[in-house]
């Protein structure tokens, strides 16, 4: 669905899961720092709205949404995770550079959680304007962040049936 359809942020607390002693880390880019913070704060806060204690989100920080995978996949190995939310923003620019690292952080985000069998949430903006990522990064769409802790709270709920 359009995000122009949907605010980001609205959703049915009661279907979902509690985060009650699971464990979660927040991948996030620091290129577009402004857009991936407010993205990172609207998934902690939404976690821990659902239950999960301040000391089980693990935060980790990456130089851009390329690295998002390999992150995701360090914290991963290191055991004791039930879920990863990897944040980033890409914006288009004038050069194909958007489609390389939009295409390779898709997939390489998609292959940690096929490699580990664990939930890891594609919490990645590609928007063609700056505007656009404020938008769904805590503006007028609500915030992707928000979204994607309740992706991941659902995954694991569903992964621990």
């Amino acid at each position: 669905m359009a995000t122009s359809e949907h605010n980001l942020s609205n959703y049915d607390p009661a279907g979902v899961p509690s985060g009650a002693g699971l464990k979660f880390a927040l991948v996030v880019s620091e290129w577009n720092h402004d857009v991936t913070d407010a993205l990172r704060a609207g998934a902690k806060q939404t976690l821990l709205d659902h239950g999960v204690a301040p000391a089980d989100i693990v935060e980790a920080w990456v130089p851009g949404s390329f690295e998002l995978a390999g992150g995701a996949q360090f914290l991963l190995e290191k055991g004791g995770l039930d879920g990863v939310i990897c944040l980033g923003s890409v914006v288009r620019g004038e050069t194909p550079h958007f489609d390389f690292v939009c295409q390779g952080a898709t997939q390489g985000i998609m292959n940690v959680g096929l490699k580990f069998s664990l939930p890891v949430i594609f919490g990645l903006l590609t928007d063609d304007t700056l505007q656009q990522a404020k938008d769904r990064s805590g503006g007028k769409h609500g915030n992707k962040g928000v979204d994607c802790a309740v992706a991941v709270l659902k995954m694991a709920a569903l992964k621990g049936k």
